[in-house]
C-alpha cells in the first residue's frame, strides 16, 4: 500500500473478501477508511497496512471504523498494535467511531482510555471533541 499526495488525495484501496481499505491523506495524517468487518481473518491485513505505514514513516495515522459493522477481539488487536507501534515513533492512531456496537465495544473494554476516539474524521484530523468528552 503506496500512498503518495496532499490533502484528500485518492489513495489506494486494498480488498480482503469481508474488508475493503481504503486509504488516503487528509491534512498530511494517513487515514485508513475500514468498510466491513474486522475480525480474525481480516486482522491480519489491518496490522500490516498499519505497521507498513509506521515503517514508511507516517507515524499520526486515523482508523476510521464508522463502516465497521463488526469488530472481535482479534480486530481490536491489530488497532492496539498499530497504536504501539506509531507511539514507538512519537505518533498514534487515532479513531473515528458513530454511536453503536462499535463505540459501546471501545467503552466496555476501556480503550476509549487507550485510543483517542472520535465521532467523525474531521474531528480526528483536527485534533477536535473526543467521543470521551461528549
Amino acid at each position: 500500500m503506496n500512498v503518495n499526495g496532499s490533502t484528500n488525495q485518492q489513495g489506494q484501496q486494498q480488498v480482503h473478501e469481508d474488508l475493503s481499505i481504503h486509504v488516503h491523506l487528509v491534512d498530511d495524517v494517513q487515514v485508513f477508511e475500514l468498510i466491513g468487518s474486522l475480525d480474525i481473518a481480516t486482522s491480519p491485513t489491518v496490522r500490516a497496512a498499519l505497521t507498513e505505514a509506521s515503517e514508511r514513516g507516517s507515524h499520526r495515522l486515523i482508523v476510521d471504523l464508522t463502516r465497521v459493522d463488526f469488530l472481535d477481539s482479534t480486530g481490536l488487536g491489530a488497532l492496539i498494535g498499530g497504536q504501539r507501534r506509531a507511539k514507538e515513533f512519537g505518533g498514534g492512531v487515532r479513531l473515528v467511531a458513530k454511536e453503536g456496537q462499535i463505540l459501546r465495544l471501545l467503552r466496555i473494554t476501556g480503550l476509549l482510555k487507550v485510543f483517542a476516539v472520535y465521532p467523525a474524521l474531521e474531528d480526528a484530523v483536527a485534533d477536535g471533541q473526543r467521543v470521551g468528552d461528549l
